[in-house]
């Protein structure tokens, strides 16, 4: 019949006008639209069994995002409270991003020393246009230093482009906790990588200066930076000194051990009757090559 499929089609727009009030009702405004704005769970919303409200009312409403989403880049500088190093440049100025960057938005002044005029390893001006900017991610993929992220912060929107979307070095630096405030797995498996939640060439300098060298093994990450240890109670530093003397007694029996046991030079291994064969023919061969060669100087 003409006008089922019309009928059938606002059927099934008006079934899911109602549920996004029905829904909403049945769950308590729980489960869609959480306690406040912007608790609304990303998977929920995101998966096929949503049902509801369909639509995320932004601005009032955003999901959240991903660990691993990537936007414009951002540079990682030290926590302005660090103990040596605050505020410092993790950035070398290598030029590594700027060589793989697709789209060669990235621009970067290597700085210099104003005495003697020698490059030193941070950067003097660092731009990226996030105009042109495809947010693949490559610069954060190959950088040695873990020295420059991918943003979550997508709104970047603005009336000038000339000066708004050029990112300058002060636009794009950000403390290290930043880092690890909207990706705290992704940046403990770096640190754990590095060695340390240190930069790489401090962790490399302690290594040294510990004596380590190529052959040491890395340290563990330990405590992020911003996360207070625990207190270590009188109890658990016995407990630990003990632990650590009998390892220490376990160690010396086993080295002791390992010196009485040493095993002296290997015999050498009995020939087999093939290798014997072997042998006499070989000397038979010698010997017929050497009367070979006697006649031959007689005559």
């Amino acid at each position: 019949m003409y006008g089922v499929g019309i009928a059938r089609g606002l059927w099934v727009t008006f079934r899911h006008f109602l549920n996004t009030y029905v829904g909403d009702i049945r769950r308590a405004s729980g489960e869609y639209l959480g306690s406040t704005l912007g608790d609304t769970p990303f998977e929920l919303r995101q998966g096929l069994k949503a049902r509801g409200v369909y639509t995320v009312e932004y601005p009032d409403e955003k999901l959240a995002m991903a660990e691993r989403f990537r936007f414009v880049p951002f540079l990682v500088i030290e926590n302005y409270d660090h103990p040596d190093r605050p505020g410092h440049d993790w950035c070398t100025s290598c030029g590594i991003c700027a060589k793989v960057c697709p789209p060669q938005c990235i621009w970067i002044v290597r700085g210099e020393d104003p005495t003697t005029k020698r490059p030193i390893p941070e950067p003097e001006a660092f731009y990226i246009d996030i105009d042109i900017c495809m947010n693949c991610g490559y610069c954060a993929e190959f950088c040695p230093f873990d020295a420059i992220k991918m943003d979550h912060d997508y709104e970047l929107a603005s009336y000038d482009r000339t000066s708004n979307h050029i990112f300058d070095k002060a636009k794009l630096s950000k403390e290290f906790r930043y880092w690890v405030s909207i990706a705290p797995s992704v940046a403990e498996e770096e640190a754990e990588a590095r060695g340390g939640w240190e930069h790489p060439d401090i962790i490399k300098e302690k290594k040294k200066a510990a004596g380590g060298g190529r052959g040491a093994a890395p340290a563990p990450a330990g405590t992020p930076p911003g996360r207070a240890n625990p207190p270590v109670t009188g109890e658990q530093a016995a407990t630990s000194e003990a632990a650590a003397g009998v390892a220490a007694n376990v160690e010396a029996t086993e080295r002791a051990k390992a010196t009485e046991q040493e095993p002296g030079p290997e015999p050498a291994p009995a020939m087999s009757d093939e290798d014997k064969a072997k042998a006499e023919r070989l000397a038979k061969r010698e010997a017929a090559l050497a009367r070979k060669r006697a006649k031959e100087g007689g005559e």
